[in-house]
């Protein structure tokens, strides 16, 4: 799926992108711009089997790489698909990425080729407050933060994309590529009679020398994208510096990962083989090692930072609970970030006496306790489902509305309320008069249209690659790549 996505709108389509248009590929817009390979794309499969057509629908890609050593959010349109035109899945992916770079305080870099909203679907991309619209006030917002924004108007730049450059601190175009309006000449055509073409209506001249909107004139890509480095070189940031040493690497391997990656929770497997591939030279500082040891908390490197590490080791329990609940406490006063690892077990069946209600009260305010500590933590943190993801554990788990930094997936994962292999089923509601064997012919034939309907939509609705599409997450992630991530 992933090599598909990086062909984006298919092989016609980049090959009239490049050859007809003469334009570069997304990709090696990006490649040019980068100063190495090392690119973390977020939500490539978004839009991808939705309803959209058989192409990813985003019409755009969105990431983060290092310009001049400074960390940067990319916001590049993918004018092979579909003509780079916005749908509900593309606002929502650029929403995403602008979130990235104000909680982490990135420049964000925009790459323009857009035919502007698919107009046909203009009610799920543009009058909501998460809607289109949205991008542009986040713009301003960043502005008024400190965080610096570029753009490039590398091709078409049509009605709402237009603001995207004009908004930016400093913005380049491209000679005879480049073209920047509000209506293009169809419109002006149909509208007074004229005929304009793209490049007296809003090529680069025009808005380099008359109306100013762009601030750099670029007579190529190639030269354009030189031009943004050098900017980016002025905008006094300052670099992440280097680490100053290699970081150790596991003891045993993360390719092995890929064999671990559990199925389901059901599987036995210690949590602590899958930290034992993940931290730096394997060591784990256990935090209550003894104590609620569903959870697994300590403190380890992971490519020479240091982390808090949360990880389920089977049904998050009353002590289990109270124990995580102490640890992401202390994370949160020496200003450590938390790395959850979920693997969320079954909710245990429903109380069947006064011991048994007890317990699950119990249980209950533990949880709650760890949900009102992972939401209060002000540090950095990330969530990996590398297993299941199922119901209120995922909430004490920092699941997607406890909003983590970031949220990846194993391509294992599943995500549900409840788990599809764990159904509950129920008898027909009411008082029932006829013989026993007919109830239990009944609740079976009950459960068999049950399980025949929802639970195959559950099943589906499960998947890692639902969930990915529609954003629900930041990517799935190979497991022998967790590290580098």
């Amino acid at each position: 799926l992933l090599e598909q996505v990086k062909k984006g709108g298919g092989e016609n389509a980049v090959l009239r992108h490049t050859r007809r248009n003469k334009k570069l590929f997304v990709r090696e817009r990006l490649r040019l711009l980068l100063d190495h390979e090392d690119f973390l794309e977020l939500s490539p499969l978004a839009g991808l089997h939705m309803p959209y057509g058989d192409v990813p629908a985003a019409g755009c890609l969105t990431g983060i790489g290092r310009i001049c050593g400074i960390w940067c959010v990319f916001i590049a349109s993918d004018a092979t698909v579909k003509g780079g035109t916005i749908y509900p899945i593309g606002v929502k992916k650029q929403l995403r990425a602008q979130e990235i770079a104000m909680e982490n305080r990135l420049l964000s870099v925009h790459l323009v080729d857009s035919g502007g909203a698919f107009l046909p679907l203009q009610s799920e991309l543009f009058p909501d407050k998460l809607h289109g619209g949205r991008i542009f006030y986040n713009e301003a917002i960043m502005s008024a933060m400190g965080i610096p924004q570029v753009a490039v108007v590398c091709g078409s730049c049509v009605a709402g994309g237009a603001y995207v450059p004009t908004m930016a601190e400093e913005s380049v175009i491209i000679d005879k590529i480049g073209t920047l309006f509000l209506a293009g000449p169809p419109l002006v055509k149909a509208a007074t009679g004229e005929d304009v073409s793209p490049e007296d209506l809003g090529g680069a001249r025009l808005h380099s020398q008359v109306s100013g909107c762009c601030d750099h004139f670029a007579p190529s890509e190639e030269e354009a994208y030189v031009c943004i480095r050098n900017v980016v070189s002025t905008l006094n940031c300052h670099p992440v510096p280097e680490e100053a040493r290699e970081p150790d690497s596991p003891l045993y391997s993360p390719e092995e990962l890929l064999g671990l990656a559990p199925l389901d929770y059901s599987c036995t497997l210690p949590v602590k083989l899958i930290l034992s591939r993940l931290v730096d030279g394997s060591r784990f500082q256990e935090f209550k090692a003894a104590y609620g040891t569903t959870l697994v908390t300590g403190f380890g490197h992971v490519e020479g930072h240091l982390v808090g590490i949360v990880a389920n080791n089977g049904e998050l329990a009353h002590d289990a609970a109270l124990k995580g609940s102490h640890f992401v406490q202390l994370c949160g006063q020496r200003g450590i970030p938390i790395l959850f690892l979920q693997n969320t077990a079954p909710q245990p069946a429903g109380p069947a006496s006064i011991s048994q209600a007890e317990a699950h009260s119990n249980r209950l305010k533990a949880q709650a306790s760890m949900m009102a500590a992972v939401a209060c933590a002000a540090v950095p943190k990330i969530t990996i489902v590398i297993g299941g993801c199922f119901g209120s554990d995922s909430y004490v788990m920092c699941g997607r509305s406890f909003s983590p930094n970031f949220l990846f997936l194993w391509p294992n994962a599943r995500v549900a309320l409840v788990d599809s292999r764990h159904f509950p089923t129920a008898p027909p509601a009411g008082d029932w008069t006829g013989g026993e064997l007919e109830l239990e012919q009944l609740k079976a034939n009950f459960n068999s249209i049950l399980q025949s309907s929802a639970l195959s939509r559950l099943e589906e609705e499960s998947s890692a690659f639902y969930s990915s599409s529609r954003l629900w997450d930041d990517g799935i992630i190979l497991p022998q790549d967790t590290r580098k991530v």
